[in-house]
């Protein structure tokens, strides 16, 4: 049995996504003994509700300065002292003031965990940034990435060693996903047997460019008579999304459920799964999905691609509209297809991209502070 630690885990936000929801997932399924401490730099804990496997850490809301790198670095150097954790942990670029904290003097072990770029690096990333992840990465003992495309940035932009940076998969508990929908809640939002439902699982924020999924259901709801559009999250785009459905889709067949806490009580509803990011790396909502047997609609961003089983890759294409809308209307086309492409993701998930195996691995991660 590993020795217990104290691991001090820095959220930008403790919001409700990727990164939150593998965090979550992981302290529900952990057998480890080591504390947990979580602090969301924003003050945001939404994620919570999903767990109450872990600390919310003793420190103030606001405390870091942003805009001024030298003084928050001060900051976090001197909350890290208060705190002593045997693990620092840190996610994504808005933690980039800890790890810059730790690298001089380094008061603890640290991981790094990035899982993708925000709305303005979704191109390519803005040089300043590459060159401060560079400086602080490469004294984490571990730099841990979901993604092969990430593994290979990681090592070439930020020359990240190869003995100190890991591939680990999100993974995801599959039986979960392979139950019927909850009756009463599709009964909440007007959903039928009878409806094709085009599905898709986000934060309603600018990267994830729900609008132009919208625009693509646009242009074939008319062919399929019985298609809706179901968007589950909630975000600072809802509003404006809504307008946009209200002006260019029919009335009542783009519905909007906010936020589910648990995706496996409405994703076995969907006939497909469309995601429409202009930026992903290794999206646990496709997951969820190919663990419910769903063909996946997709721009090609991240690892889309790769994740899905060699029927799916054809729908897996481009980044605009007319490509998402001419994929969504092959697959509502042809049940059958639709049926045997989802049958082969959902293999492809059991055996690649399992809860345990995730779990085990972060645990050798936390255990061994990152020096596997």
């Amino acid at each position: 049995m590993a020795n217990a630690l104290r691991i001090l885990h820095v959220f930008p936000s403790f919001e409700l996504g990727g990164s939150q929801r593998r965090m979550t997932t992981y302290l529900n399924a952990t057998k480890s003994p080591h504390s947990h401490l979580i602090y969301a730099m924003d003050g945001r804990y939404d994620a919570a509700e999903l767990t109450d496997h872990f600390t919310k850490a003793n420190l103030p809301e606001g405390a870091i300065p942003k805009g001024d790198t030298l003084h928050a670095v001060k900051a976090c150097r001197a909350l890290l002292a208060k705190v002593k954790p045997d693990l620092l942990v840190t996610y994504n670029w808005g933690s980039i003031e800890w790890t810059l904290a730790n690298r001089w003097p380094k008061r603890a072990p640290m991981i790094h965990i990035q899982d993708g770029f925000a709305e303005d690096e979704q191109i390519s990333e803005l040089p300043n940034r590459r060159r401060m992840r560079r400086f602080a990465y490469r004294k984490c003992d571990r730099v841990v990435v979901p993604s092969r495309q990430l593994e290979a940035q990681a090592a070439k932009n930020w020359k990240i060693p190869e003995n100190r940076l890991s591939y680990v998969p999100n993974g995801i508990d599959c039986h979960r996903f392979q139950n019927t929908a909850d009756g009463k809640l599709l009964s909440q939002y007007g959903l039928t047997p009878d409806d094709m439902i085009i599905g898709t699982v986000a934060r309603l924020t600018p990267e994830k460019n729900i609008g132009r999924l919208i625009e693509a259901f646009s242009t074939i709801e008319n062919k399929h008579a019985h298609a809706k559009l179901v968007i589950v999250g909630d975000g600072i785009g809802m509003s404006a999304l809504k307008m946009l459905a209200e002006r260019i889709c029919e009335q009542e067949r783009v519905i909007f459920t906010g936020k589910i806490d648990m995706p496996e009580t409405i994703v076995p509803a969907f006939d497909v799964f469309a995601l429409s990011s202009d930026t992903e790396q290794m999206p646990i909502s496709v997951l969820e999905a190919m663990a419910a047997s769903k063909p996946v609609v997709s721009t090609d961003v991240g690892d889309v691609k790769t994740m899905v089983a060699a029927e799916n890759r054809s729908f897996i294409e481009g980044r605009e509209a007319p490509e998402i809308a001419a994929s969504l209307d092959i697959l509502l086309s042809d049940p059958a297809l639709a049926s045997s492409i989802g049958s082969a993701n959902a293999a492809i998930v059991e055996a690649e991209f399992s809860l345990q195996k995730m779990v085990d691995t972060y645990d050798q991660l936390f255990s061994s502070k990152g020096k596997l």
